[in-house]
């Protein structure tokens, strides 16, 4: 089977056909994430935290059945059955390289991703290769995997080095793959440059690698800030790079708990969501170049968290969902929802709260919801009067604090900046040990019947998401 690639706005097969791309993000996974499995922090606190309780042997075996569980044969065979055609797979550079080893891959670190490309391959889906972390942090999320607000890959060479270098590993290992639509090189950059430079001097070196080795393989670049801004890439993109398409992330504020009001679809919310798409893809648009929608979508309202409000609100967030949709579909947009599986939050799938790994943590998520520690779709509401007077020093002592063009990234109010320190990071530091401390004593078969809550046969469909995503897929055109 012929490469996909990409001609001028669209990604084609070997006879010039398009090829429109919709799935669904493989999040939490090769890239855990703290609200996608309900630890805190980042991964790589509850690896250090878990070998400690357990020893590093028993560790890593409950983490090895984790990645062997969460994405199997009947999760591919379910994706394909809702129609969808392509998976984008994030991963960790971690589990390729270790920070104290540097340039040396770990052994069999190729394992579970070649597994999971083959079955996706199997049931005719595409798989995107998503680096969804760099040595240092390519920005101040907890999903970068480094634990602070500072980006460092961009003020240290030699981490922008290593993922050069890694890439290549990488790029070289699967050059060959035809059911990889490609390489998603970085996810959600934040370089703070005025001008990007250091953005696209990595591209540039990054592509260079690739295509070095593999001259076949879409190459996905994401926007600066997040994949939200374009206007400072170069603009001979097209011929610069050539088989390459832009990733832009498209999250609607309606969508979360944050939104300023109750999404009705009204003639101004709907104007509002075409706006800020039609902005993230206008640097695109005039050049006539090939747009990717790596992420999206809502997340949703939980009956143990709030109680009978949860119909209402999560057939506002599906209405959000569709109207989305019907934007995407005027352009024949690829895309790739955040999120396939998780613990209840956003996935199409979710973990169900009789298994024993929802069983065993059952309290301490609720205490973590309580106390907001996770950034992503937070609801601060029972804990803001605590870090509220944060903010308020700052805008008293600093008056210009208030102008988020001050600081990096603007996307980030001064609330946003106290809320990623203080909870985010400060307040999940404290909490890591005690989700570690739920395993103490634990042999394996325990730890696989735990790592075995997170498999297929023990999830829950989110029926309203799935119906929504079977009608725009791309079978049902």
């Amino acid at each position: 089977m012929p490469f996909l690639k990409v001609a001028g706005a669209q990604i084609v097969d070997e006879n010039g056909k398009e090829v429109v791309l919709r799935g669904a993000g493989l999040g939490g996974w090769m890239m855990m994430e703290n609200f996608i499995s309900g630890f805190p922090g980042c991964e790589f606190h509850i690896r250090e935290a878990l070998a400690d309780v357990l020893g590093p042997e028993k560790a890593e075996f409950f983490f090895d059945k984790f990645l062997e569980h969460f994405f199997a044969e009947s999760d591919a065979k379910f994706f394909h059955s809702l129609g969808l055609n392509c998976i984008r797979i994030a991963i960790n550079y971690h589990h390729f390289e270790d920070d104290m080893n540097p340039r040396q891959l770990k052994p069999d670190c190729f394992k579970h991703l070649d597994r999971a490309i083959a079955l996706c391959a199997k049931h005719g889906i595409y798989t995107v290769i998503d680096m969804h972390t760099a040595p240092g942090g390519q920005n101040g999320g907890w999903h970068s995997d480094h634990g602070s607000h500072l980006a460092r890959f961009w003020i240290h060479r030699d981490f922008q080095d290593r993922l050069i270098w890694l890439w290549s590993q990488i790029a070289t290992h699967y050059k060959d793959s035809e059911w990889i639509a490609g390489y998603n090189v970085l996810n959600e950059p934040a370089d703070p440059d005025a001008q990007h430079a250091r953005l696209m001097a990595f591209y540039d070196r990054a592509y260079a690698a690739i295509r070095e080795v593999d001259q076949q393989h879409i190459v996905f670049f994401d926007g600066n800030t997040y994949a939200t801004d374009f206007t400072k890439f170069p603009d001979d993109a097209g011929t610069r790079w050539p088989n390459a398409a832009f990733a832009i992330h498209d999250y609607s504020i309606y969508g979360f708990p944050s939104s300023p009001e109750p999404y009705a679809g009204t003639e101004a919310q709907l104007e509002q969501m075409r706006k800020t798409y039609k902005r993230k893809r206008e640097w695109m648009d005039q050049r006539g170049l090939c747009v990717w929608n790596g992420e999206w979508g809502p997340v949703y309202a939980r009956p143990q968290y709030d109680g009978d409000a949860t119909d209402d609100i999560n057939g506002r967030r599906y209405n959000v969902l569709k109207d989305q949709l019907e934007i995407y579909e005027k352009d024949n947009l690829s895309w790739s929802i955040w999120l396939y599986k998780d613990i209840g939050f956003q996935g199409m799938v979710h973990v169900s709260p009789d298994t024993p790994y929802m069983q065993l943590f059952k309290n301490f998520l609720a205490k973590k919801h309580r106390l907001a520690a996770d950034s992503w779709g937070a609801d601060d509401a029972p804990v803001k009067h605590v870090f509220a007077p944060i903010a308020t020093l700052i805008h008293e002592a600093v008056p210009e604090a208030g102008a988020t063009r001050m600081l990096y990234p603007p996307i980030w109010s001064l609330e946003e900046r106290v809320a990623r320190f203080s909870r985010a990071i400060l307040l999940s530091e404290f909490l890591v040990a005690e989700w570690a401390a739920h395993f103490r004593g634990m042999d394996e078969q325990k730890l696989d019947e735990l790592a075995r809550s997170f498999s297929f046969e023990n999830c829950q469909k989110r029926a309203g998401l799935n119906r929504v995503l079977m009608s725009y897929a791309p079978v049902s055109q």
